[in-house]
């Protein structure tokens, strides 16, 4: 039989993972200038706490990995990063006085969906996220964005647009929710099934449809935007103030919502029109969600996050053809020829580390000249060579591999200062 991995998901290899370490430490940096501090939650979740995502979103009736487990509990692996993090807010009493307000973190790791595998969007999928507990200010909305933003400009990322629309608070959507209603009863006989569906479970999802049938009645039904009450048309009216003063190019989106069922006021999506997508592509999305912690059993208090997938943001990299620099060399590659230099070759290249150098050596027992391929191979820098003589009269060799140059130290000067060495011998032909 011959063993793949499970459909949906990757082995990211060596090569590969080194542009994976970039952009998730590009993230990491950004968020802790913001005062931003990483959570890490559980894999799985009881089933429950990830369920708040809305009864009636795909991620909940479609796409959630759920089981019962030994003991029987109903237990589902993450669909997405924010209902974990408020569980643990929640559980940890991470609202108290202690702490200070508002609580900012930021989450990365994987999460899991059942859905139809395609590129940038996979059954185990990698997310980075921010979330923030306490604060009404509309700011708080803002620097959230202006950090997604940020996180893109500090990858070079060009092809980048934002779109923003409000869902206002509970009274407002309740009054929205009606009107929609309203308008898409009489035409139900030509909305897509699942639309049919939603129409009176959940009729904003209608708006989010991909079906082309409902694209079509969609583009003329009522904006939330005029059933905001004065406190929600209030705050949406700051969040753009605030954008104008940062000089934040957006555009509304009248019939945008989101995916899960938590949102309210604010949401946003960044989305990519790179060449190389041929499609608009969101690659960053979130929004406010004041009243997911209460539903978790929490105090009344206001939230906001966003996040983007680790998949999409390589892709949008690929997108537009930008490079991530990746040290693709080595610094130092020993080769040792003969069995009596294999305890030194291992102190040698356990030194060279420890000054702070990449460092590899031979461990195959291979002539020199198969050494030498290798340290090629890996675009050695310098090699140490050390034979019989040399551990004899305990110097080695040192070559630098661009020029060709080579010179005798003494092992005892390897072992005292290899940085000086180094410098010298990177200095030689240049």
């Amino acid at each position: 039989m011959s063993y793949q991995k499970p459909k949906g998901t990757q082995d990211i290899l060596p090569g590969v993972s080194e542009k994976w370490q970039y952009v998730e430490e590009k993230a990491r940096r950004l968020f802790e200038k913001y005062e931003f501090h990483e959570l890490r939650t559980p894999i799985f979740e009881h089933y429950e706490v990830v369920s708040r995502a809305g009864d009636t979103t795909d991620i909940v009736t479609k796409e959630m990995y759920d089981f019962y487990d030994k003991g029987n509990r109903h237990v589902a692996l993450r669909p997405e990063g924010t209902a974990p993090v408020v569980r643990a807010f929640v559980e940890h009493k991470l609202f108290g006085n202690d702490f200070v307000k508002p609580y900012k973190v930021y989450y990365q790791g994987p999460m899991f969906r059942y859905e139809r595998p395609q590129a940038g969007r996979l059954r185990q999928f990698h997310q980075m996220g921010v979330e923030v507990f306490g604060s009404n200010n509309p700011a708080t909305d803002v620097e959230c964005i202006a950090m997604a933003l940020n996180y893109f400009r500090d990858l070079n990322v060009k092809h980048l647009k934002l779109v923003i629309n409000s869902l206002g608070d509970q009274q407002s959507r309740q009054a929205y929710r009606q009107a929609l209603i309203n308008y898409l009863e009489p035409l139900s006989d030509q909305l897509s099934q699942d639309s049919r569906r939603r129409l009176h479970d959940n009729p904003l999802r209608v708006l989010d449809s991909k079906e082309e049938e409902d694209k079509a009645i969609v583009k003329n039904a009522p904006s939330i935007l005029d059933y905001l009450n004065e406190e929600s048309r209030h705050h949406f009216e700051q969040v753009k103030a605030m954008l104008d003063a940062l000089n934040i190019d957006y555009q509304i989106d009248k019939n945008m919502v989101r995916g899960l069922d938590y949102y309210n006021h604010t949401i946003f999506e960044i989305m990519s029109d790179a060449p190389g997508f041929g499609a608009i592509t969101t690659v960053c999305a979130g929004g406010r969600y004041n009243g997911l912690v209460e539903e978790l059993s929490g105090p009344a208090t206001p939230g906001f996050g966003f996040a983007m997938g680790v998949e999409r943001v390589l892709l949008t990299l690929e997108a537009e053809n930008i490079a991530i620099p990746v040290k693709d060399y080595l610094d130092v590659y020993i080769v040792n020829i003969g069995q009596e230099t294999n305890i030194e070759a291992l102190k040698l290249v356990e030194t060279v580390r420890y000054q702070g150098f990449t460092a590899d050596r031979d461990y195959m027992g291979r002539k020199p000249k198969a050494q030498f391929k290798t340290a090629n191979k890996l675009k050695a820098q310098l090699v140490l060579t050390l034979g019989a003589d040399e551990l004899t009269k305990q110097v080695v060799t040192v070559k630098n591999m661009t020029t060709g140059e080579q010179k005798e130290f003494s092992l005892a000067a390897v072992y005292q200062d290899f940085a000086s060495i180094a410098k010298e011998m990177l200095e030689i032909g240049e």
